[in-house]
Order: structure tokens, then sequence, then C-alpha cells
């Protein structure tokens, strides 16, 4: 069952070149995206930086309201929803950030920082606050004793760990992860993945893991959503996508995972061409650019998404 479903989503942002500038143009960041997150599984979308990843997520939780299509949450439309409307919907859908610095008040203590969805929520007496925050820091590997702490005063691993915990407090159903290791140190990351894992299990919770590196998607997700230029290219369970990838994108961000053993590497291709401007993207495909395979139809119109069946869609003329 679909707990999300983005329906034909656009997110475009003002080119701002001056003070005085007349310009109009638009940098389409997210273009009319559809996909749905099943409840209780984890969807990564993946891409290279600037592709709407980050943009998608935000629309999701509301941080970002779309210019058109509609987003559904819990068979609920969210898109159109205001501002007072919006406070049930923060205590289902919570993020966690890239930067766990940045996105932590250093002007706060940990227990403050997790307490704090809470205090907007408003509904909840001091003493069961504090269990509430106390039992969350256990949960997440964190000493209560450590509650009276700053941001700098961790790790960036204890960090990131607060702001799962923060996420986690009030007990929502979706949690969105924009990067959530990649700023961590390389030995740090799979605890965090191992925990995010756990938790997953133990809250039944539905993950939207956002990432550019496929190595680790491949651990985490059970479907897989690839993005280039605001669109989405292909959407596949995870298997399907790793052993048989249809999209000429896909095969050359697969192709791109390192692997360790020489004996084990093998030749790939690389990619030509140059990235169109999000400004004036191209009528047609979006990849065309710097495809091997780009014929005339590929430049004409939209290309439409292909069901190849058990879940797999890619949007190409020319599926091998």
């Amino acid at each position: 069952m679909a707990l999300v479903s983005v329906k034909n989503a656009v997110k475009t942002f003002p080119v701002k070149k001056g003070l005085f500038s007349l310009s109009k143009k638009r940098v389409h960041a997210v273009n009319d995206v559809s996909f749905e997150i099943n409840s209780g599984e984890t969807l990564a979308i993946v891409g290279e930086s600037g592709c709407g990843k980050s943009t998608t997520g935000r629309l999701i939780n509301r941080l970002l309201i779309p210019d058109s299509g509609e987003i559904w949450f819990d068979n609920q439309n969210i898109s159109a929803l205001e501002r007072k409307q919006l406070l049930p919907l923060r205590k289902q859908i919570q993020m966690i950030f890239q930067d766990p610095f940045s996105s932590l008040n250093p002007r706060m203590r940990a227990e403050s920082i997790i307490a704090e969805p809470l205090q907007i929520q408003g509904n909840m007496r001091a003493k069961e606050k504090k269990k509430a925050v106390h039992d969350i820091m256990e949960i997440v590997g964190l000493s209560t004793d450590y509650g009276s702490r700053y941001p700098h005063e961790f790790s960036g691993g204890q960090r990131q760990r607060i702001g799962i915990a923060r996420a986690l407090v009030s007990g929502p159903r979706l949690v969105i992860a924009d990067e959530p290791i990649s700023s961590l140190d390389v030995s740090i990351r799979a605890q965090i993945l191992n925990l995010m894992q756990r938790l997953q299990r133990d809250f039944s919770l539905t993950y939207l893991f956002i990432s550019h590196d496929l190595s680790i998607v491949e651990v985490i997700s059970d479907r897989v959503a690839v993005m280039y230029l605001g669109s989405i290219v292909e959407i596949a369970p995870k298997e399907s996508l790793y052993k048989n990838p249809k999209h000429p994108y896909t095969k050359a961000l697969l192709q791109a995972i390192p692997i360790p053993d020489p004996k084990l590497r093998r030749e790939r291709e690389i990619l030509q061409g140059e990235i169109p401007s999000n400004v004036d993207l191209p009528l047609g495909c979006v990849f065309q650019t710097r495809c091997t395979k780009v014929t005339a139809d590929c430049k004409v119109g939209k290309i439409e998404s292909v069901d190849l069946g058990g879940g797999h869609t890619v949007a190409c003329l020319h599926i091998n």
C-alpha cells in the first residue's frame, strides 16, 4: 500500500542575475515527477548533484510547495495544505539532514535539540517529554548523560545520532534521509546504516533515502529511482535495477561504482557530451546530449516511461 504518492510534481526556481534584472527564466529543479513509496519500504533516489533529489524530498515534507502536481500522504493531498494544517503532518514526516553539524543548533544542548519536535507539538508534559527524549537517546546509542552537552562536544557520528533521535522522537511514519552518511567518516557509515535499518524494523518506518552513492543504496534500499536533470529516468526493485539496468544513464552510474579487486574490474563507458542547462531543458529525452544511442526520435516530444513488469519502468526509446 502506498504511503506517499507523487503525481506529476513540478518545481522551478527563478534565476536571479542582479537586483534590477528583469529575467523571467527559471531553473527546472523537478520536472513532472511521479512515483510512490510503499508503507514500510525504503525507496532510494539516486543521481548526480543538482538532479533534483533533495528538492523532491523537500516537496514531500512540504518544506517546498510544488508549482504544479500533487503530493499525497496517507490518502491526503498535502500539496495544498495551509500552514496551520501542516502541524499534524510534521509529526508524521521527519527528516535526517546531510550535515549533522550545521543541522543542529550550536546554542542548544542535545536534550533540547531532540525534544524540539515535541515542544512544537505542545501536547506532552515536561516529565513525559524528558522520558521520551531519554528513551530515544538510548535507542540510538547515546548515553542520557550526554543530554547536557552542546553539538560541538560530539563526534560526527554522535551528532548524526542526535539528528536521528530528533527525527524519531515524535513517532513519524515517514523519514526522509537526505545524504545522511555522506559527510561521515567511512568507519562510522556502516554503524549509522545498521542503526537506520534496525530502527526501521523496530518502528515500522518508511524511508526515502536520498544519495549519490549507489554502493550504499544497494545495501539499504528496496527500490531505486534514478534521477537526471529533474526527471526520473528509471525506477525498479533493487535486484532488478542492479542486475539488469535499462536506461543508459543508469548503466553508466552502475559502471562507475569502484571495485576494490583489480581482477574484477571491468571496462566502462565514459559519458561524453555536456550536461544541458536546467534553465533551458532540451526537447525530448533529457539525457540526449550524453547518450550514445540517441536518434532523431529522442529529440521530439516527451519520453514516456515504459512498464517492463515487476515494478520496473524506464523512460527510454531504445531498451535492449
